[in-house]
């Protein structure tokens, strides 16, 4: 056999030999195919979250904050929240009415926020002089010489807020910014239906269908400007501003922004503790929300006054935090936006919504009470 035929015939050998390799590595490939156990298919079922739990506002005080709303000869927004249970109760609540000096809230807020961010103390010293003189009342004006009154950004604050001091709470207002600063913040915080005006220089002198000048902070200046306007100019003024009031905030929204400062939303634990404590010591409103609370309850709040028109007034309110003997604490306000009734309803109304909470939270406090006889029986008639 030559070389060439002996090449071919080894060439045929190994092809050969290739597909038989290739027969036996497919029938093994075949079997382990075969043997291979099916996947099993798994269903996935993914849980569903609860529905959060709602707790149903007492029906006595729905009932009873409804009747104090409607039946009084005004124009009033009302509201209550449960800071534990996270329940509102309102009555006209979602209107912007008047806020008056319940505004200073906003400012002092505003104060607090930029002291946690660190650009601001309450130790910083701040100077109000004659030109920082607004009116009504303005008590440290009588501390005000030629040369001012040197003081803290801490003394204007407790003073705004416990004093309801106009001068006090321009001057920080000023301090802060402005307006707009304490509009910007109440727009960051997102708190809602609440309005902020101008100031109180500019906010009065509207309402009473005047133009501002620095003279009218000298005392009874400006209620002798006024009284000089004719009546239909004051009616004017003083109508658009109770229709459309230009500080205006609704009660649900001032509520619901305590509810937050408490629970500490808005501001760091700190300035959250001084200004609650702050507003303990508030001084004004003694006939209003705090008037008559029974033993171990405590209110930390603030009241809001505007000026009368004939017997009207616009504005006449107090908003607060009430805090039972159990600890337990609901946010209040209760917002007067115009009214000709006397002053004494007045007040009669606003402590008829805080003896409503106080009521509603003794009828708590009493099914507590009558529910643990039954829970003790029964624990003792297990063992």
């Amino acid at each position: 056999m030559t070389k060439s035929a002996v090449a071919v015939a080894a060439a045929i050998a190994v092809l050969a030999g290739c597909r038989a390799d290739d027969r036996i590595g497919a029938a093994v490939a075949s079997v382990g195919r075969v043997a291979q156990p099916a996947q099993p298919s798994y269903s996935v079922r993914v849980p569903v979250p609860p529905a959060p739990v709602r707790i149903a506002a007492p029906q006595p005080l729905v009932a009873a904050i409804k009747a104090i709303g409607t039946q009084f000869d005004g124009k009033v927004g009302i509201a209550v929240q449960s800071i534990n249970q996270g329940w509102t109760v309102s009555s006209n609540g979602d209107v912007k009415m008047p806020q008056q000096s319940v505004s200073k809230l906003w400012v002092a807020l505003t104060v607090l926020d930029l002291r946690d961010q660190g650009r601001l103390t309450l130790d910083d010293p701040v100077t109000v002089t004659k030109a920082d003189l607004t009116l009504f009342h303005q008590p440290v004006a009588s501390l005000v010489g030629d040369t001012g009154y040197r003081t803290t950004v801490r003394d204007l604050q407790y003073r705004a807020i416990t004093s309801s001091d106009n001068t006090a709470n321009d001057r920080l207002l000023s301090y802060v910014g402005g307006p707009e600063a304490v509009r910007a913040m109440i727009a960051r915080k997102q708190l809602g239906a609440i309005r902020f005006g101008p100031g109180e220089r500019l906010l009065q002198s509207y309402t009473a269908g005047l133009t501002w000048q620095q003279r009218y902070s000298a005392a009874g200046a400006f209620q002798q400007a006024r009284a000089a306007l004719s009546p239909a100019v004051r009616a004017a003024a003083f109508n658009a501003y109770v229709a459309d009031p230009i500080d205006g905030a609704s009660a649900n929204a001032i509520a619901d922004a305590l509810a937050r400062l408490v629970k500490g939303d808005l501001l760091s634990p700190s300035s959250t503790q001084w200004l609650i404590q702050t507003m303990s010591e508030t001084r004004t409103g003694r006939a209003r929300l705090r008037a008559n609370l029974p033993g171990g309850w405590s209110i930390a709040h603030k009241t809001g006054t505007g000026q009368d028109f004939g017997r009207r007034t616009a504005g006449f309110n107090d908003v607060g935090v009430l805090t039972a003997p159990d600890g337990r604490r609901y946010t209040v306000a209760v917002l007067i936006g115009d009214t000709s009734r006397p002053v004494r309803e007045r007040q009669q109304l606003i402590q008829s919504v805080a003896g409503a909470v106080i009521a509603a939270e003794h009828n708590r406090s009493d099914m507590v009470v009558a529910q643990q006889p039954a829970a003790m029986s029964s624990a003792s008639g297990a063992n």
